[in-house]
């Protein structure tokens, strides 16, 4: 065999040393027992026991030793990296990485080519220092770090932008215990939010990031702001569906819309996009300006600063309003999940009949009527789609009711002290009679929430779809 086929083909298996003949190296287990002497490599190690002290459980990026790992794996690459004369371009660890473009047997691009095109394809960074951080973190999380540097060892014209007295990975005496603690690190499971990285050229530090889904509307009623690039949230109008929703808040930071990348936007760019989703189911993706702590994320201090300068009357928004299921340890679930969108879990109380009148006027009675007939109580499963809303038993899966939005009339919640019964009334169309037939009749659905809150948030969700839903031929 070639010695260039051997050699990727040691990379590729995963070995430490590529030379022919050569002994196995120490077992990477062992390496965690020794204490290296380069201090990057003994915090490296150090980190590496607290990851493994997770008991097996996969690593997060809530996980704060991830971090830590991150920023370690960093400062290696990047040690003793020299920077080319007579250029003026800063050299970094992504350029090392962006020259291994290795094929394989079949000539297609191996698994560490195909991670740096992946890299190079994202939008949502502009630095090398953000794509060689994202490189990172792709790699950690599909286990082929390794990989990684062992292709860069045996790429001499590459490698050579190192310095051979300053550098580990030109030191062999560092260079194999580096690796075997990359070996131990390939082992563990990592689960890191690839789309979560708009923030990497700045800090490994990540934010919150959220994604917010909204129903076709006339208005999503957002006012951005372009800083640096980036498209801020300044004011939502009233009666707009993000201002109904209240999901999210002044000062938050629009990352994408229906997978348009909005990093490093020109003056509009957003307000663009929406015009021409107009009409469309719209997934945001929200990066908050509250970071994980409940301080101001770090990164975005001088912009926010510089924001409230540019507009003084802004007023950084609260914490969103939304909050997650209760905990089923301390009560039982108000909430479930169903094809990504929050279903409710409420209690059916009846339905009547009131007539020809279906205002709000009536709703208060329509409701008691229903009260005072005592009807059994049934579980259900409250789902509010884009254009209509379902209940659905929870024992029997059966549906109990179906209406669309622009059938109902009004909605509100039962003047009650615990304020958790909510009603709406809705046109009655009795089946297979033209509507000019028969004069237009309604009846009341009376529904009970687990609280009061969660039953003004159901009433609200209602009313918005009423008021904005359009309807397309």
């Amino acid at each position: 065999m070639p010695p260039s086929c051997f050699r990727i083909k040691c990379c590729e298996e995963g070995w430490l040393n590529a030379r022919r003949g050569s002994e196995a190296l120490m077992p990477a287990d062992r390496w965690l027992k020794m204490a290296p002497k380069d201090p990057l490599l003994s915090a490296l190690k150090v980190c590496l026991l607290n990851l493994q002290s997770n008991d097996g459980q996969t690593v997060t990026d809530s996980n704060p030793q991830l971090t830590c790992c991150c920023q370690l794996l960093e400062l290696l690459l990047r040690k003793g990296l020299q920077q080319p004369v007579l250029s003026l371009v800063h050299r970094d660890y992504w350029h090392c990485f962006e020259q291994l473009l290795p094929k394989d047997t079949c000539g297609r691009l191996s698994t560490v080519a195909s991670a740096v095109e992946q890299t190079k394809a994202c939008r949502k960074l502009i630095s090398a220092q953000g794509r060689g951080r994202y490189l990172l973190r792709l790699a950690l999380g599909r286990k082929t770090l390794p990989q990684f540097i062992a292709h860069l060892l045996h790429t001499p014209t590459v490698l050579e932008w190192y310095s051979p007295t300053l550098s580990i990975l030109r030191n062999e005496e560092f260079s194999e215990p580096f690796m075997s603690l990359l070996l131990v690190l390939s082992q563990m499971d990592f689960k890191v939010d690839m789309e979560n990285c708009s923030f990497l050229d700045e800090s490994w530090l990540l934010p919150v990031c959220e994604l917010y889904e909204v129903v076709p509307c006339r208005q999503v009623g957002m006012v951005f702001s372009y800083l640096n690039g980036r498209v801020f949230l300044l004011d939502m109008i009233s009666g707009g569906q993000a201002h109904v929703d209240q999901f999210i808040s002044r000062g938050d930071v629009i990352d994408e819309i229906n997978g348009t990348c909005l990093r490093n936007s020109k003056s509009g760019q957003a307000g663009v996009v929406l015009s021409r989703l107009k009409g469309c189911f719209l997934s945001i993706r929200v990066v908050r300006w509250r970071a994980r702590d409940g301080t101001v994320y770090r990164p975005l201090v001088k912009l926010l600063r510089t924001l409230r300068i540019e507009n003084p009357w802004l007023q950084l928004g609260p914490a969103p309003s939304h909050q997650p299921a209760n905990d089923p340890r301390t009560s039982p679930p108000t909430q479930c999940f169903k094809e990504g969108r929050i279903v409710y879990i409420v209690h059916f109380l009846g339905d009547t009949n009131i007539g020809k009148f279906g205002t709000k006027e009536v709703l208060p009675f329509a409701i008691s009527h229903v009260l005072q007939e005592n009807q059994p109580s049934k579980e259900v499963h409250l789902d509010l789609k884009e254009t209509h809303l379902t209940c659905t038993e929870s024992s029997s899966n059966e549906t109990l009711c179906e209406h669309h939005y622009p059938d109902i009339s009004c909605v509100g919640r039962y003047a009650q002290p615990d304020y958790s019964i909510l009603g709406f009334c809705v046109i009655k169309r009795p089946p297979e009679t033209p509507s000019t037939s028969s004069p237009t009749r309604f009846s009341c659905v009376v529904l009970k929430a687990a609280c009061s809150k969660e039953c003004e948030e159901i009433v609200k969700r209602i009313a918005t779809g009423f008021k904005h839903t359009e309807w397309f031929v």
